[in-house]
This record gives structure tokens, C-alpha cells and sequence, in this order.
């Protein structure tokens, strides 16, 4: 199975964080499941770093790709489709959020996420 993952997701597995779900963990943990990071959330978590909003345990830039590789993590890119379906009703607010709800909808990548408001979204959840 494919799935696309939440950035705070992400950043709970690398984090070995409490919140993050046991579904969440068994999926993720699965070698035979395809993990996808979006660009959009690696420009989140630099641009959060950078504004003092999010600490993390090193450097951004070497930091997201030592955890894809060490997690056999694919990047996913966001393309101009992505960014033109991500114009979708104001649910969520977060542009970053909205963005991987369009990248979910159209790659057929069922999104793993803890957040709520992506519910009325018309695409697959996996908490």
C-alpha cells in the first residue's frame, strides 16, 4: 500500500513521539508499504525551523533526507496540477495542509494524518 504522510506525522516518527497512533506506526514501520514526503512539507518544517516555530534535533537540510533514506522514504514533488487542485474550500486554512490534500486526491495516496479538518476533504484518511 501507498500513503502519503502528514509533515507532523513525519516528525512524530523521527521523533518517536507519543502521539503518533499505533495504525500510524505499524503502517509506517511495514517495509512492504511506499512512504511518500511532500515537498510542500519539507518546505514546512524549514520555514517553521527557521521562524523559531518548531525545534528540531538538527539542521533541517540534513536532517529530513538522513530520516528518508533511513526510512526508505520517497519524496513526492509537488507539481502545477497539485498547486491548482490545492484551490479547494477553506476547511482547512493552512496552505501547506490544503496542498496535501490535492497531492492525496490526485495520486490515489491516502493520507496519514492526526488532523481532523481534513474530514469534509473528498480524500482517504488513515489515523
Amino acid at each position: 500500500m501507498r500513503y502519503l504522510l502528514d509533515t507532523h506525522v513525519f516528525l512524530w516518527w523521527i521523533a518517536d513521539d507519543d502521539r503518533l497512533s499505533d495504525r500510524a506506526r505499524t503502517i509506517i514501520a511495514d517495509g512492504q508499504n511506499v512512504l511518500y514526503l511532500s515537498a510542500a512539507s519539507c518546505w514546512e518544517i524549514v520555514i517553521k525551523s527557521r521562524l523559531g516555530r518548531l525545534t528540531l534535533a538538527g539542521d533541517p537540510e540534513e536532517l529530513i533526507p538522513e530520516h528518508m533514506a533511513r526510512n526508505s522514504i520517497q519524496g513526492l514533488p509537488v507539481r502545477i496540477s497539485h498547486a491548482l487542485q490545492s484551490r479547494l474550500p477553506d476547511y482547512h486554512r493552512d496552505p501547506f495542509d490544503r496542498l496535501l490534500v490535492a497531492q492525496s486526491q490526485m495520486e490515489d495516496l491516502p493520507l496519514l494524518t492526526s488532523d481532523l479538518q481534513f474530514r469534509p476533504y473528498k480524500a482517504p484518511l488513515v489515523w
